[in-house]
């Protein structure tokens, strides 16, 4: 793109528009790498609008990869990435994120040393107002707002897992990108966890959400793709997937 200003207020049209025939995203024959060392070989992968996408596949298979393609953080290498059918190779992730784009990464990305008001603060920098963020924060998840004052590195992973999705939804996102969302949490609060991404996306927000144990995201996810060794190999209705595929792929 020689203009990533102008491309980004046609894409904007498109992400926040009326229906488009094209995929909300799209990753057609994606490489990337680190360095010299190329860890995604050719990615295709499709995000409807509306829909809930499981990456499915152990660790080491490109999962996380592919979400930091979609998120801006990995440059693509070949191929393209496109948003409402525009291309956005190149785009930063900051104009991935007013325009939508809204990632939440292994490991939550919260700022432990920091008050889970000021990490909501913290947001603000894709526009959206502290006191916007704090009401969709608190209001649905009301624990959030007993905790306001408190470090958020000394909240339960639960709370914390609350608090990252918090801050994704109070910049009102089309697109919501989730990377291991089970990890570090009891079997119970990550079934509580995908309750919330499942009303997510039955209010309209597309999401890509890339995870290990897949039983966990299989009962909500609109369709699956599994990865291995930088590749999509399968993608197929989640059901489907799940009855194939080796356990040894699924986990637990």
């Amino acid at each position: 793109m020689t203009s990533a200003k102008i491309g980004a207020v046609k894409i904007d049209e498109g992400l926040r528009g009326a229906d488009r025939p094209e995929p909300l995203l799209e990753l057609s024959g994606v490489r990337a790498g680190y360095g010299s060392i190329e860890v995604l070989h050719g990615v295709d992968l499709v995000l409807e609008p509306g829909a809930v996408v499981a990456l499915l596949g152990p660790n080491g298979g490109g999962k996380t990869s592919t979400l930091k393609i979609c998120s801006g953080v990995l440059p693509v290498t070949r191929g393209e990435f496109r948003l409402a059918g525009q291309v956005v190779n190149g785009v930063e992730p900051s104009e991935l994120a007013r325009l939508g784009v809204c990632s939440i990464p292994e490991g939550r990305g919260i700022f432990a040393n920091l008050t889970v008001r000021e990490n909501l603060w913290i947001a603000t920098g894709t526009g959206v107002g502290l006191a916007e963020l704090e009401e969709v924060a608190y209001g649905r998840f009301p624990i959030l707002g007993e905790r306001r004052g408190q470090l958020a590195g000394s909240m339960s992973g639960g709370e914390q897992q609350m608090l990252a999705l918090s801050r994704a939804l109070g910049t009102h996102p089309t697109v919501l990108l989730l990377d291991e969302l089970s990890m570090g949490l009891a079997p119970r609060i990550v079934s509580q966890m995908y309750d919330v991404v499942g009303s997510l996306a039955a209010e309209g927000i597309s999401i890509l959400v890339a995870e290990q144990f897949a039983r966990a995201v299989l009962p909500i996810a609109t369709s699956a793709a599994l990865m291995l060794q930088g590749r999509v190999v399968k993608t197929g209705d989640p059901h489907d997937i799940e009855n194939e595929l080796s356990t040894s792929y699924l986990g637990g």
